[in-house]
């Protein structure tokens, strides 16, 4: 299983939000490079990194910031938030990102989802999935949607995608632990639809890893754990990455 770091981009600095709420926030760092490297040199298969302010307001304004993340470093690189146009993910790919997020426009724009998909294969687009209570957020989960968990991945799976980060939004920043009856229910579905999933949320230790391991997850997305020095991810990279 992929063990794959995040790094929260807000106002050009590496942050963490609890539940995704945008006013309980913790600054790791000013600068994402550095953090995006000691990534790199322990292992790491992908960096994955979201851009908070994007995933709000609709729009990409840490291109740059990216853009010297994939210059900097080998490791492939993932990235959501505010990707809501063509021309948004086409630029974004267009730097060295290895594949991209789209959350927001799974919901509210399906035939971006299935444009992108023509333009750039399955391999390159990924859908998030970013649950309360069973009900899919949007807008960097600002605003609730009505539509289920399940129903998203149905959609998504039709018009083509493989591959989805699923996230329980209570859990996400709360180092509890991950929801691992949901996280097993969107793996069964997904399985069924001939799709993968990483979860991501309420990890903080290695047993965590190992479990979700089991359960089938494809990855796991690993942030405050990391930040907090409540999980070293070189040694989660060799007792559960691969």
């Amino acid at each position: 299983m992929d063990v794959i770091p995040a790094i929260d981009l807000r106002g050009g600095k590496v942050v963490r939000l609890r539940q995704g709420d945008y006013n309980q926030q913790t600054t790791y760092s000013d600068d994402p490079i550095a953090v995006a490297r000691g990534f790199a040199e322990a292992g790491a298969p992908w960096v994955h990194i979201v851009d908070l302010d994007g995933a709000a307001a609709g729009i990409t304004p840490h291109l740059e910031v990216c853009r010297r993340i994939a210059e900097a470093i080998q490791t492939p690189l993932e990235f959501g938030g505010g990707l809501r146009s063509l021309e948004a993910i086409d630029a974004i790919l267009d730097i060295g990102v290895g594949r991209v997020v789209l959350g927001t426009a799974a919901i509210e724009d399906s035939l971006l989802v299935q444009a992108a998909i023509a333009k750039h294969g399955t391999s390159r687009i990924v859908v998030g999935v970013d649950a309360r209570d069973g009900m899919v957020a949007t807008r960097g989960w600002i605003e609730q949607s009505s539509v289920r968990v399940e129903d998203l991945l149905e959609q998504m799976a039709t018009l083509g995608v493989r591959r989805f980060v699923y996230t329980d939004i209570a859990r996400d920043g709360m180092l509890t632990e991950p929801n691992f009856d949901a996280v097993a229910s969107v793996v069964m579905a997904a399985t069924e639809l001939g799709s993968t999933v990483i979860a991501s949320g309420g990890v903080s230790n290695v047993a965590h890893l190992a479990r979700l391991a089991d359960i089938g997850a494809e990855g796991t997305i690993v942030g405050s754990a990391i930040y907090t020095g409540a999980l070293d991810l070189a040694e989660a990279l060799r007792t559960v990455g691969g």
